[in-house]
């Protein structure tokens, strides 16, 4: 048996599990002090500042599926992603991958074996890789460090491999990061994220930094690998074109809470929530070029003082005083999960129409 087969990690098996989701989020909340220094605190007499970022989300995703995650910047999308990879721990509720208890794997003896089988791929290509590090060893760091390969030819053999994978040669491994293009270096974190074989990939909005015809690529690199490996997917974006192309859900996020959460053929032709629709109101139409978009109304609240109530309220053109004064639970309204009491009172209904079969093929056009 050689050193790689030694190394294996441990899966579990469990009853049930080719049904069971792999991915498991319940009352996921972080919560952040950001107060002022005691001592400016008293001589200012002001209390402490709490930040909830991410506020009881919960979602599931089934092995081999993707996730996405949407809404405007500061909605806590990448909170969500620092949470479900050990960065941070939670301040309520948990995760829960493949039967266990993530962050409680992460904080125990077997946290080096978690965390080979969850990794995350950043946002910023130019910030996440090490600029004074060759390539080689920028992949092979993942493979030293949790134990997987030793031996300087093997690993010189898997970080070319690695890169073949993700359309690159073996001989880049030679080259630094500046030498690279930014689509190139996004290719390079996704090799290093693949070094332990993961099951679970958290995509930090991995394409935003690039241009539209690179981010094509990388996406259909990304869909490619999902297929060969059966990889798991939490994808985080603002961009409604990307999310159409990959995601099997969609999540929409408003204030640290999920809003809508369905499967993504419905949300974008049947939305709920008010917000959803802004969201897709707010897509270049193909075939309305003479009609002004119909802008999100409004500003995100502070979220270090969030309205009472839903949240959304303030820029609702539905809400009413129960929207102001009761925060709305996920229900689920035929098969979509939606937290809004206009449409759990039967005041506002899915939306439908050409406007929403537009955005549908501009958001595919964009994407392809």
């Amino acid at each position: 048996m050689n050193q790689q087969q030694q190394q294996q990690i441990p899966r579990p098996s469990h009853a049930g599990e080719d049904t069971a989701p792999l991915v498991q989020a319940r009352d996921l909340a972080k919560t952040f002090d950001v107060s002022a220094p005691w001592l400016n605190r008293v001589l200012e007499r002001k209390p402490r500042s709490l930040l909830r970022a991410v506020d009881g989300v919960s979602f599931e995703i089934r092995k081999g599926k993707t996730l996405a995650l949407v809404g405007e910047s500061g909605c806590g999308k990448s909170t969500v992603a620092r949470l479900l990879v050990g960065l941070y721990d939670p301040t309520r509720g948990g995760f829960t991958f493949d039967g266990q208890d993530a962050h409680a794997a992460f904080r125990g003896h077997d946290a080096r074996a978690m965390r080979r089988r969850i990794q995350m791929i950043f946002q910023d290509p130019y910030a996440s890789l090490n600029p004074r590090w060759l390539v080689r060893d920028i992949i092979a760091e993942p493979l030293i460090e949790h134990g997987i390969l030793a031996d300087k030819a093997a690993l010189s053999q898997r970080v070319g491999e690695l890169l073949q994978s993700v359309g690159l040669a073996a001989a880049d491994m030679s080259k630094y990061p500046h030498q690279f293009s930014g689509g190139q270096r996004q290719r390079i974190s996704i090799a290093r994220a693949l070094a332990t074989e993961p099951e679970f990939l958290v995509c930090d909005e991995p394409t935003s930094a690039l241009d539209v015809s690179v981010q094509a690529q990388v996406l259909n690199i990304m869909k490619d690998l999902q297929r060969e490996r059966s990889l798991t997917y939490l994808f985080i974006s603002h961009n409604l074109a990307v999310v159409r192309h990959v995601s099997d859900q969609v999540g929409v996020m408003y204030l640290g809470r999920l809003v809508e959460i369905a499967d993504k053929e419905e949300l974008f032709a049947r939305p709920r929530h008010p917000y959803t629709r802004m969201l897709l109101d707010a897509i270049p139409k193909m075939h309305d070029t003479g009609r002004a978009r119909t802008p999100v109304r409004g500003e995100v609240p502070n979220p270090l003082n969030p309205p009472p109530g839903c949240a959304f309220n303030p820029r609702c053109p539905h809400a009413n005083d129960r929207c102001r004064t009761e925060r709305p639970q996920l229900i689920d309204d035929g098969g979509t999960k939606v937290a809004c009491h206009a449409i759990e009172e039967g005041r506002l209904t899915a939306a439908h129409g050409t406007a929403n079969a537009d955005a549908n093929r501009a958001s595919g056009f964009a994407a392809a």
